[in-house]
């Protein structure tokens, strides 16, 4: 745990960032970009809504990717600036949350551009349109495998007393990844609506589909949007965390919190103000000692109010 005492300097590095995670990313925007200029050129000539749909989507998951990848960077490369007080984890988390708005943006397109189609039928070459879907699904696997190890690894704190634990995310690696999946879900969509109009000819699943892609895509990125913005927004005051730190201090004698503060500056790392009102001679280096117990403490600043005896 960093001392927060005035006494002496400390790091504000919370955060190491995922350079494995970058990497990968990097080469999931190249297989993306070339599968989506595919996609959106034979979506236009061969007259699929569905796979125009998956290839513009695609578009926007490329620039999405592209955008975790520089966020990374800039992550490192302003690490040490002292103008962030709590480090720059949270431009990763601000690329995260500008993925989710992009997914939103191109499920409006999606939608609007399928429900056109639905009123405005015209003909598609199934054969060559079917072609380029499965290509854009395996490449939309291959994605998803190279960011799979990173996606969903949780590291675990157990408590010394209660065993609970805390799920932490890489919430880029989690926007890029799940970028990769929608689209492997959009292309899957494709790929069923164009088989059903080749084998039963049911051309209004084309549209129909690319209707259902939208709606999944928005509730995907609803999601993205909610866990990213109250990390932007320090809203996590319900986290289990912060219940352990108010045990903590419970259960020591003539303590009582008055302010607590708590929020996230990294991947499973908290900072914390706590506020107490004591008439014993108590002081914060004993509270802070109380609570290194919890590792996902990084840093912790204490203000001790001394009540009259």
């Amino acid at each position: 745990m960093n001392d927060t005492s005035a006494r002496g300097q400390h790091s504000h590095v919370f955060d190491q960032g995922n350079p494995i995670a970058q990497r990968r990313v990097r080469w999931a925007v190249w297989l993306t970009a070339t599968m989506m200029v595919a996609e959106i050129v034979g979506g236009w000539w061969y007259n699929s809504m569905a796979l125009l749909a998956d290839g513009w989507h695609m578009s926007s998951h490329a620039l999405a990717l592209g955008l975790s990848v520089v966020a990374y960077a800039a992550a490192r490369r302003y690490a040490e600036d002292r103008r962030f007080a709590f480090g720059t984890w949270k431009i990763e988390v601000l690329s995260g949350y500008t993925s989710a708005i992009m997914l939103l943006g191109v499920a409006g397109l999606m939608l609007f551009q399928s429900v056109e189609r639905l009123f405005s039928p015209t003909e598609i070459h199934y054969n060559q349109a079917i072609s380029i879907a499965v290509v854009g699904l395996l490449v939309n696997l291959a994605c998803a495998w190279l960011l799979r190890e990173d996606h969903g690894h949780h590291h675990a704190h157990h408590a010394s007393e209660g065993a609970a634990h805390h799920h932490h995310h890489d919430l880029n690696l989690r926007s890029a990844y799940l970028h990769v999946i929608t689209d492997a879900a959009t292309s899957v969509l494709a790929i069923v609506a164009l088989l059903g109009g080749k084998l039963w000819g049911a051309a209004w699943l084309d549209p129909v589909m690319g209707i259902v892609g939208a709606v999944l895509v928005t509730l995907w990125a609803l999601g993205l949007l909610r866990e990213t913005g109250r990390v932007l927004l320090d809203a996590e005051m319900d986290k289990p965390v912060v219940g352990e730190i108010r045990d903590v201090l419970r259960q020591i004698p003539t303590v009582q919190v008055t302010d607590l503060h708590v929020w996230r500056v990294g991947k499973g790392k908290y900072a914390c103000i706590v506020s107490l009102a004591t008439s014993s001679l108590i002081t914060a280096d004993q509270i802070r000692q109380q609570l290194s117990i919890h590792e996902e403490l990084v840093h912790v600043t204490v203000e001790i109010n001394n009540l009259p005896t």
